[in-house]
């Protein structure tokens, strides 16, 4: 009776488990992955984030080497600028100085985080075409500027800080920073919380890196936060991330070499590991029915690269 009721549950959970493989892969919605590109390690071109303009030419920041650069989509790579140094770097959290962030303007002007937990470097970059990087606005030296998103029509850039666990408003054109967003959800709770960035669908979108979770903040009329909802739960070191389409089903990348599917609902899938070729993913972008993903290899210290995936929708 023991013997033949153990079979039974084994059988069970086999068929089950089967099926459930089953429906994974009919609803993974990548096909395809490849690395297109690998960058040196020893040159410190760790690739922290991704924005893609509409000719499929990737920009990534290289974080510990401090750059900007340009990716074609034949392959070739272009610095664009390098940050400068600080006399002295005291970066929360990391020590050195940290690139973070990136969005494109319609111009072609590029904006970046940067870290030095010094006063006289530390905030939100921009890089115009053709011109040297300057900041625009300052922000605090103890904290960890990390994710940003412009939003074109406003002319606001929003910036997340890992270490205070908000979300900061600035004028693209430049001047001085505010809090926009603050709460729990956005606090870290051991090493980092707010992390990726993004604007969709009439809010702001936010990773909290130790929590494993993707939060929405609704972007009210007069232009204040509404109340964090968070969207789901149970991804520990999600990172960035990127929208599919016009809906709210999202990438997101993860520290332990995945990237997730999200669905509007909160569950979540694997879509890509380590297998193939995720080196401690960083970040996300979609670009019509490309997938872009840096992995910046912080945690398996070899082979920093991008994969790019077909998005089957």
């Amino acid at each position: 009776m023991h013997v033949r009721t153990t079979l039974t549950t084994l059988a069970a959970t086999a068929a089950l488990l089967i099926s459930a493989s089953t429906a994974t892969a009919a609803t993974t919605p990548l096909s395809a992955p490849r690395i297109a590109a690998h960058f040196d390690l020893s040159a410190s071109q760790q690739p922290e984030n991704i924005t893609v303009d509409r000719t499929g030419t990737a920009y990534l920041t290289f974080s510990f080497a401090r750059q900007i650069v340009r990716l074609t989509p034949g392959g070739r790579t272009r610095v664009l600028a390098t940050l400068p140094a600080p006399a002295k770097a005291n970066t929360p959290n990391l020590g050195k100085a940290f690139v973070g962030g990136t969005a494109r303007a319609d111009d072609g002007t590029l904006y970046v985080t940067y870290a030095t937990g010094t006063a006289d470097l530390t905030g939100i970059w921009a890089l115009p075409p053709g011109g040297h990087p300057h900041r625009v606005a300052a922000l605090p030296a103890d904290g960890l500027p990390n994710g940003l998103a412009l939003d074109q029509h406003t002319g606001r850039l929003y910036a997340t800080d890992s270490v205070h666990g908000v979300v900061y408003r600035v004028p693209a054109r430049g001047g001085k920073a505010t809090v926009w967003a603050k709460g729990e959800a956005l606090r870290p709770s051991t090493f980092a919380g707010a992390n990726g960035l993004k604007l969709h669908n009439g809010a702001v979108w936010a990773t909290n890196l130790d929590k494993g979770t993707v939060l929405r903040i609704p972007l009210t009329a007069r232009g204040t936060a509404g109340r964090i909802q968070v969207r789901a739960t149970g991804m520990p070191s999600i990172d960035d991330f990127a929208f599919t389409g016009r809906g709210d089903t999202l990438l997101a990348a993860r520290g332990d070499n995945e990237v997730d599917l999200v669905r509007p609902d909160g569950t979540h899938i694997t879509v890509l590991t380590a297998k193939d070729g995720l080196r401690t993913p960083t970040s996300i972008a979609v670009h019509d029915r490309t997938v872009y993903v840096p992995s910046a290899a912080y945690l398996t210290d070899n082979d920093p690269n991008l994969l790019l995936a077909h998005l089957d929708r």
